[in-house]
């Protein structure tokens, strides 16, 4: 959640000895904040001083909502409502024609979010997929226009209560001057629909100063909340500082429920026909994690499934393990895949409607997604690490982390947990073409280690930890594993044992 703001009206409005205070959707009265990130409650002083009768009664008003207001923090859904995310989402951009053949195929692929106009959500809910709303109506542009905004209002009306509806798709990489009207717009979709995401997908770290819509001078400003541990990065680092100021402001500004994001790292082979990638992946994950923890919301990665720029190579199936397993690794709480359905200047998954070569296994992948899922949504990203060499924007292990990756390797190491305990970890081979066997060193108290099986989503043993403490976990190119530590005292409910 951004800051707080005595001038953010994004819904109702009280009125108490004829003064107006307004309610926003993140729990802010006019002068008042009930939360910052942190859970601290904050109150603007100078609604407090004097001794006047409608100050005391003010203060006894702000006591009344501040207990309305703890029980509607943490982006969950609440009494007033909000979005909730129930399932690691699996999606993609350019979807299909919202037809039974197509929406069966999607779902059988293992998707469970397609994009569709209104017209389409009976077709979703009969295969069984969420769906994420398009129309030309869900524009700022349409809330400041009377004919239109009625219109608006008809339509969310009708599709608020239909059992399909996820998401309500707004805009596609908007610089930092879009964000004061989109803003309007997600408070506009959140008074009227809280339970529905509204969905804004951003730059990645290479947009430049004019697309990111952030000055040198604001990025300036975004040193305070500097990243001082990423390898490669010091404090003159304008691609970190413009990124940073960028996700502030659209944090601040439009409170989105979910960080979506695109980074496109795969390009096509230098002159000596050598594979070339991007230099920021790591660093674009490590700031779009470190952004959905201060705001705590969960983040989903689009990644790079075509060609449609004529500088990308496309990726092969260790490749899109990779970009699956690392996004995992760090947090992410949804996938989605660029592009879906198109022409062959796309080559995407379907090329003119037929199935590409890239799609069988994407399929696979979204198999083994669908079955570290739900263990995922159970716990928190603490930490992740890097082993030697590390890449930009990436933190190497700390001597006092409770897992430790003691042999040779190029490996990504996620701890996951609850309550800043560590209770699981996923190591990722971050080498996409060669297999590779890791030493994990485990410092955490426990017997043995159960690995999450991605054929069956269920928790299953691993090994016993011996006296050193040591497992070997064998990865395949690109691939990555979970595990968690099994004793009576710190024991993580199965996935399969939420229902």
């Amino acid at each position: 959640m951004g800051k707080c703001s005595a001038v953010n009206i994004t819904g109702r409005i009280l009125v108490y000895n004829h003064v107006a205070l307004t309610m926003n959707a993140a729990g802010g009265i006019g002068g008042f904040c009930c939360a910052t990130p942190m859970g601290q409650a904050k109150v603007f002083s100078e609604f407090f001083t004097g001794t006047t009768t409608m100050n005391r009664h003010l203060m006894l008003l702000w006591l009344l909502l501040m207990g309305f207001c703890t029980s509607t923090q943490g982006g969950s859904a609440s009494a007033i409502g909000r979005w909730e995310q129930r399932q690691f989402l699996v999606t993609f951009w350019c979807p299909p024609p919202a037809t039974d053949e197509a929406l069966a195929r999607v779902a059988a692929e293992g998707f469970n979010l397609t994009w569709t106009p209104a017209e389409g959500l009976d077709v979703a809910a009969r295969h069984g997929l969420r769906a994420m709303l398009t129309s030309e109506l869900l524009t700022p542009e349409a809330l400041a226009d009377a004919v239109k905004r009625k219109q608006l209002e008809a339509l969310v009306d009708k599709v608020k209560n239909h059992p399909a509806l996820e998401a309500y798709f707004l805009t596609d990489e908007p610089g930092a001057g879009a964000f004061p009207g989109l803003g309007k717009l997600v408070g506009f979709l959140r008074e009227r629909d809280p339970k529905h995401l509204a969905y804004i997908n951003l730059f990645p770290t290479y947009a430049n100063e004019q697309q990111l819509g952030v000055s040198a001078d604001a990025a300036e400003r975004a040193r305070v909340s500097y990243p001082t541990n990423f390898a490669g990065v010091d404090t003159n680092d304008k691609t970190v500082l413009r990124y940073r100021e960028h996700l502030r402001q659209y944090l601040q500004v439009v409170q989105p429920d979910l960080i979506s994001y695109d980074h496109y790292h795969f390009l096509k082979p230098d002159q000596n026909g050598r594979p070339v990638d991007g230099k920021q992946y790591f660093l674009n994950l490590g700031l779009i994690r470190l952004a959905a923890l201060e705001a705590r919301r969960p983040f989903l990665n689009i990644i790079q499934a075509d060609t449609i720029e004529k500088s990308w190579r496309l990726p092969n199936a260790r490749e899109m393990r990779f970009l699956v397993y690392t996004t995992m690794a760090y947090g992410g709480r949804g996938i989605s895949y660029f592009t879906y359905w198109g022409p062959a200047a796309y080559n995407g998954l379907y090329i003119d409607g037929k199935a590409a070569p890239l799609l069988e296994p994407v399929v696979a992948l979204n198999k083994e997604i669908n079955a570290f899922g739900p263990a995922l949504l159970q716990l928190d990203s603490l930490a992740v690490y890097h082993t030697a060499p590390l890449a930009y924007g990436t933190e190497g292990i700390p001597a006092n982390a409770p897992i430790q990756i003691v042999s040779p390797g190029e490996f990504v190491l996620g701890l996951f947990g609850k309550s800043h305990q560590t209770t699981a970890f996923m190591v990722v081979n971050r080498d996409y073409n060669r297999s590779a066997q890791a030493t994990v060193k485990v410092g955490l108290p426990g017997g043995s280690l159960q690995e999450l099986d991605r054929r069956s989503g269920n928790w299953t043993a691993f090994q016993a930890l011996s006296g050193k403490r040591l497992a070997e976990i064998s990865l395949a190119p690109g691939d990555g594993r979970l595990f968690r530590i099994q004793s009576g005292s710190s024991r993580l409910a199965s996935p399969r044992d939420r229902d």
